[in-house]
């Protein structure tokens, strides 16, 4: 057999054991040891996955994701999400559906102290729900708009999917996240959009609140200055030139546990716990991490990449249809896959062809996390969809796909954005001289 039909013969075999429900770190494991040991021999396809390991464990570069992982932990339980929420509704209050637009920029905020679309959904399906239910919006629309929102923080600086993706793709993580500005504002504005549009077409859905007196809405908006804080420590000290992303993410992490102490708004315990979640949080992302790094040294000994972009190069089809070919690729990934294996899977295969058509790595990791936000709200493992729905037992998993639907359409304009101005990616970081 040829190494190209070896290379197929193992995409087949992991996404058979991706059916067969095999945890999907196993999964990339087991297929690519078997798929380079088919190639090279079982001598050096062990001594493949023995060193995989320990060069991941060694790496500098991957200490910035449990530290910014620690910030959003510690940030959760020093009632941050609470203050952001009565914040983003003082600025909405009066308006209708004020509580849902609260939801978005709240959520769109703590992603930028927290970096997860997991537990930035899982923190304010507590906080914001209830709220909105209380004042009669529908269930669904609630649930969908919280499910949605959440996925703003894969994209909004400091990502840890972003970071994930500057590895795997070997780009520059400070470049990525001056990228990820506008587009992130972008989408979060859309989403803004999006629920003023859903209450002028369904008012019954989306009711209005009665507004804040101007002395509330200061005092409420004051509950933003532990965000500001953090945000500079974790982004602006990257840009002003202080510290590298690693000792940002430390920085802001051990900020963000001197404010919740010093507020007294977090204990010994809570911290206990915000550690726990880290460790955790972080094994389950690293062990995905060794499996497709095995995986993609496989696909690289095929040389499937490079056959590929050679094959697109030859074939004479417009960069539209390729960019189709990768966008419906996917849509189909984001059904089954989480959005860490989504980039790690995919990264090593679809990056050469968008560099083949003219798009550079940079615009195309904001492409692929754009694509991730999509994946994370659409059916059947919609991932903040689940994590509503288990808190939230009362309302449908069916009920909360269809409120995700208005936010869904959102998405795909910013794709469409994204393709027709891919300026909207480069501006920023051309402006920073980067």
């Amino acid at each position: 057999m040829t190494a190209g039909f070896i290379g197929i013969l193992g995409v087949a075999g992991l996404l058979a054991l991706i059916f067969l429900r095999i945890p999907i770190a196993l999964g990339l494991a087991i297929a690519g040891m078997f798929g380079y040991a088919a190639i090279d021999g079982w001598p050096n396809a062990l001594k493949m996955v023995g060193s995989v390991p320990f060069q991941l464990a060694s790496a500098y570069a991957l200490s910035v994701i449990p530290l910014f992982i620690l910030m959003g932990a510690v940030a959760s339980r020093a009632n941050m999400a609470r203050e952001l929420f009565d914040a983003c509704n003082a600025v909405f209050s009066g308006m209708r559906g004020a509580l849902a637009n609260a939801t978005i920029g709240s959520c769109a905020m703590f992603g930028a102290i927290c970096g997860s679309s997991v537990a930035t959904a899982a923190t304010f399906s507590g906080v914001s729900i209830p709220e909105m239910q209380r004042h009669g919006y529908d269930k669904a629309f609630a649930a969908g708009a919280v499910a949605s929102a959440g996925t703003l923080a894969v994209l909004i600086p400091p990502s840890v999917l972003l970071a994930i993706y500057a590895i795997s793709a070997e780009q520059s993580l400070p470049k990525l996240y001056a990228a990820a500005f506008v587009p992130g504002i972008l989408l979060a504005a859309l989403y803004v959009v999006t629920v003023m549009i859903v209450a002028r077409i369904w008012p019954a859905a989306v009711p209005k609140v009665p507004g804040l007196p101007f002395a509330e809405r200061i005092v409420a908006a004051k509950g933003m200055w532990k965000l500001g804080i953090l945000f500079f420590f974790a982004v602006f000290g990257i840009y002003l030139g202080w510290f590298s992303p690693t000792e940002a993410a430390a920085i802001s992490a051990f900020v963000a546990i001197i404010i919740g102490f010093s507020t007294r708004a977090m204990g010994w315990r809570e911290l206990g716990d915000a550690l726990l979640e880290t460790a955790f949080t972080t094994a389950a992302i690293f062990f995905i991490v060794v499996g497709a790094f095995i995986f993609s040294r496989f696909i690289v000994l095929t040389r499937a990449p490079i056959e590929l972009a050679e094959l697109v190069k030859t074939s004479g089809l417009s960069w539209v249809w390729i960019l189709l070919a990768i966008t419906a690729l996917y849509l189909i990934l984001g059904t089954f896959l989480d959005e860490v294996s989504m980039i790690l899977i995919s990264v090593p295969v679809t990056l050469p062809l968008i560099a083949q058509i003219g798009f550079d790595g940079v615009w195309f990791g904001i492409f692929v996390t754009v694509m991730c936000t999509i994946g994370l709200i659409s059916p059947p493992t919609g991932m903040t969809v689940f994590v509503i729905q288990a808190q939230h037992p009362d309302i449908p998993v069916e009920r909360i796909y269809m409120g995700t639907l208005p936010f869904l359409i959102a998405d795909f304009v910013l794709v469409a954005v994204l393709v027709a101005f891919p300026a909207t990616v480069s501006w920023l970081p051309r402006a920073l001289g980067m």
